[in-house]
C-alpha cells in the first residue's frame, strides 16, 4: 500500500506513534516516513493521491522522488494557469491523471500499462 511509494529518503512504515508524534526505528534518525511527507505535501497545498492511485503506485512499482513530486505539482499548477480541470501529465515513461481542481492523482501507470489504452475524462495533456 502507502509504503510502497519511494522517497529519496527510505519509508518508514508507521506504527503506534512515539512521543512527539514522530516513528522511528533503531538507528534511523532524521529520516521520515511516508506519512509525515504526505502530510507536509497537503499541509502546503500540495499534490495529493488517491487511494486508487496509491494502489496503482504500489502494484506497478512505481518509485517517486521528492523532485518527480516536484514537477508533477509544478505541471498542475501550469493546468490550473490554463483552466484545466482534469489532465494526463506524461512524465518519463510514467502517466498521471490528475484532477487540477483538487490537486489529486487520480490514477498512475508506467509505460507497460500505457500500451493500447485510451485516456478518458481529461481535458488537458501536459508532458513534463
Amino acid at each position: 500500500m502507502v509504503d510502497k511509494i519511494f522517497y529519496p529518503q527510505p519509508i518508514i512504515p508507521v506504527g503506534p506513534a512515539k512521543e512527539g508524534g514522530k516513528t522511528q526505528r533503531p538507528g534511523q534518525a532524521g529520516q521520515v516516513s511516508f506519512k509525515e511527507l504526505l502530510d507536509q505535501q497537503v499541509a502546503a497545498g500540495g499534490l495529493k493521491f488517491s487511494a486508487h492511485a496509491q494502489q496503482r503506485l504500489a502494484a506497478r512499482n512505481i518509485q517517486l522522488t521528492g523532485e518527480d513530486l516536484a514537477k508533477i505539482n509544478s505541471a498542475v499548477d501550469k493546468a490550473a494557469s490554463k483552466g484545466a480541470r482534469d489532465s494526463l501529465i506524461m512524465m518519463d515513461r510514467l502517466a498521471f491523471v490528475v484532477s487540477v481542481k483538487n490537486k489529486t492523482v487520480v490514477t498512475a501507470m508506467d509505460d507497460t500499462n500505457m500500451k493500447e489504452h485510451v485516456f478518458t475524462n481529461i481535458d488537458s495533456a501536459l508532458i513534463v
